[in-house]
């Protein structure tokens, strides 16, 4: 029996890049990571697999917890994170996290990377900085309308923006969920998350978010990539965002709440990041009706960013968007927790830095991918590759769940050491938005996993398809 020993657990090899942790003390479940033998490697200096010890003990959960292969320590349940929960047990902010519904969105276009000079990129990426706001607590510029439909928009979704003119009904199409989730009270929202949410929508934040602009390097599936409209040097477009201040005030708002909540009904939870409360309780159903609330917002903020950004080409270009053949390939949120049918049982899965990736023929599939399987979205970091890949029957395993990106290998004070001249080495030809290196520093590409190695840990165990491989061309990029 393979065994290793990392974090002072005991891990048992349990397939081709599976390892396990079986349940003991006061472990409910086992705990299952997904990695090869150089990333498991990575998870000796942090505190990733603790936190899924810890979430292997909460009332209610199926087995297994899940690390994907970009796990990395986080609040709670470690970022990369899944956490099943049947119908009696407890649902946790912490699995979520403080940025509900960060996620990704994919754009296409039938224009040609080699047609894009590197001026030309920059006056993209200025004029897309004209239209998005970029940078922590920066205010949206539709402010005159989305203040107007923001109640519309956490209770409907993107419906809400497509309906006050940003972008057509057939984008909802690719969008999951169609872009809303029902069950949203904006009553259970606190008045301070609600004035942050009437100011933010259609803006991009700081951190790892992101837009960037692509080129297609590599067809992996050509039949997939044909059915996902994609072409070997294509120009595509990635939006990273979520539900930015509406969102982090409810988590902060209910960390406290569900915290509380643990306490009064009797729930040993092993930290507070991990605060859960009984699903079917006032707090529990209350933050499940604030998190829906966020999600609809983070789902209709890439909406407005689309329609921002392709405004941006149209004027750079001289072009229309029809001319160019912008389409939106799709939609996948990555903090989330939402009701799902698997083995049988409804569960609500939390999936913290993870998507979802149902395979072809899933009857949750959008129509336009029932045959495919949707394209998941899984972006490397700031200068590397990002990759679109698709789910087989057998990512059931893992509750049809991928990884969300490369994930970090440094935290953002340890790659604050990254010297100019290694940034500047990593980043190559990549132009990027920020005149000072020291303001991005912490996301270059030497602070993430090889998003290669990650990818391949999944598509290696026979449970992924990889469809294409995009390379950055430009990258904007918001100032913390």
């Amino acid at each position: 029996m393979d065994t290793k020993t990392v974090q002072g657990y005991t891990l048992i090899k349990d397939g081709v890049n599976r390892w396990r942790i079986p349940k003991f003390g006061k472990m409910r479940v086992d705990a299952i990571v997904y990695v090869n033998d150089a990333l498991l490697s990575l998870l000796h200096d942090d505190q990733s697999l603790r936190q899924l010890v810890n979430a292997a003990m909460l009332p209610g959960v199926v087995e297994p917890v899940v690390g994907m292969p970009d796990i990395h320590e986080g609040f709670g349940l470690p970022i990369g994170g899944v956490m099943a929960i049947e119908r009696h047990g407890v649902i946790s902010a912490g699995a979520v996290g403080y940025d509900i519904n960060c996620g990704v969105r994919l754009l296409r276009t039938d224009l040609e990377a080699r047609d894009l000079d590197k001026e030309t990129l920059y006056k993209l990426i200025e004029r897309i900085e004209h239209y998005v706001p970029t940078g922590i607590g920066k205010k949206g510029r539709h402010k005159g309308i989305t203040r107007k439909i923001f109640d519309d928009v956490v209770h409907n979704g993107v419906e809400a923006v497509i309906r006050a003119g940003f972008g057509d009904r057939q984008d909802l199409n690719y969008i999951e969920d169609g872009g809303r989730l029902s069950g949203a009270d904006i009553s259970a929202v606190s008045k301070e998350a609600q004035e942050r949410g009437e100011e933010q929508l259609g803006t991009l934040g700081g951190g790892n978010h992101f837009i960037e602009i692509q080129r297609v390097d590599r067809i992996l599936d050509e039949k997939l990539a044909q059915a996902f409209g994609l072409f070997k040097g294509q120009v595509t477009v990635m939006i990273h965002t979520g539900s930015r201040g509406f969102g982090h005030q409810i988590a902060t708002d209910y960390t406290k709440i569900l915290w509380e909540g643990a306490k009064k009904y009797g729930i040993e939870v092993p930290e507070k990041g991990l605060a859960a409360a009984p699903i079917d309780s006032k707090e529990g159903q209350s933050y499940y009706k604030a998190m829906v609330a966020a999600i609809n917002y983070a789902f209709s903020n890439r909406q407005i960013i689309m329609c921002d950004v392709i405004k941006a080409f149209e004027d750079v270009l001289k072009k229309t968007a029809e001319s160019m053949g912008f389409k939106l390939v799709y939609d996948v949120a990555h903090n989330i927790a939402k009701w799902e049918r698997h083995g049988g049982r409804d569960l609500l899965v939390h999936r913290k830095g993870a998507t979802r990736a149902l395979p072809a023929g899933h009857p949750q599939n959008p129509s336009a991918y029932m045959q495919t399987g949707h394209p998941a979205l899984v972006p490397g970091s700031m200068g590397t590759g990002s990759y679109v890949v698709v789910g087989k029957g057998e990512l059931s395993e893992s509750f049809f769940s991928v990884n969300h990106g490369a994930g970090r290998k440094l935290s953002r004070t340890k790659a604050k050491s990254i010297t100019k001249q290694e940034f500047e080495r990593a980043m190559g030809d990549v132009i990027y938005n920020v005149g000072s290196y020291k303001d991005i520093v912490d996301e270059s590409p030497l602070a993430y996993k090889d998003v290669e190695e990650v990818v391949g840990v999944l598509v290696n165990r026979g449970i992924t398809i990889p469809v294409a491989k995009m390379v950055p061309l430009a990258v904007v990029k918001g100032v913390d």
